[in-house]
């Protein structure tokens, strides 16, 4: 009874994503939108923000072009294949189209959990719900940075202000017992990006399309501790 539950609610999810006359992501991420202003820096020194566009690299820019087909495949494969954890209980977290406004989270410390929807290669797990464990959002002279500060994967990267819905994150992984990723565009293996979201009141999410490894969408899932 539980694997029906599962399989209808998952169901209504991709119907509804299916039906939807827009992504909620507003304008693809293509040459066509010219790069918003950048706002001034509060942090040392009053530079300006860079904007992501001069900064991300090739292979992570078609990731974040193809993030809708990302969505429609992880929860195909979601629904097709057995998981490990509640996927049900993680709510708006999987919708595609939850994103609210007012995107930019405040600088503190936060609870995350990464979900990661479907798989890489002909057959894997359809989803893996994992604990909770420990990030931060800081204030720098180069805007917001989130890192995750514990874990055997611990991505750490800019956040960049794109429209009214999100944000785009441009940052790296460390693994295992190495020192934090600090630097972008060293590392095209570590590199990814993606895009933050707010999805509830003092909730956000941190959207990943093609990551490298193991699946074909992750979802990083923050809430102030």
């Amino acid at each position: 009874m539980n694997g029906v539950r599962f399989s209808a609610a998952l169901a209504s999810i991709l119907l509804l994503s299916a039906c939807a006359t827009a992504p909620s992501y507003g304008p693809p991420y293509g040459p066509t939108p010219p790069p918003p202003p950048a706002p001034p820096s509060d942090g040392p020194g009053g530079g300006l923000l860079r904007d992501w566009r001069g900064i991300i690299t090739q292979q992570d820019r078609s990731r974040l072009d193809r993030i809708d087909e990302a969505w429609r495949r992880a929860l195909d494969q979601a629904r097709r294949s057995e998981g490990s954890g509640d996927l049900l209980s993680v709510g708006a977290l999987i919708d595609p189209h939850a994103a609210l406004d007012n995107p930019t989270p405040p600088s503190g410390r936060y609870r995350c959990r990464t979900v990661k929807l479907g798989h890489q290669g002909a057959t894997g797990l359809g989803y893996v719900v994992y604990g909770w464990f420990e990030c931060e959002i800081t204030r720098t002279a180069n805007g917001l940075r989130l890192v995750k500060t514990t874990g055997s994967q611990r991505p750490s990267g800019l956040l960049f202000p794109e429209d009214d819905l999100g944000m785009v994150f441009l940052g790296s992984m460390a693994l295992g017992e190495e020192p934090r990723a600090n630097s972008y565009g060293n590392n095209d293996e570590r590199d990814f990006a993606g895009r933050v979201e707010r999805i509830g009141r003092n909730r956000w999410r941190l959207v990943i399309p093609y990551p490298e490894f193991e699946s074909t969408l992750d979802l990083i899932e923050l809430v102030p501790a």
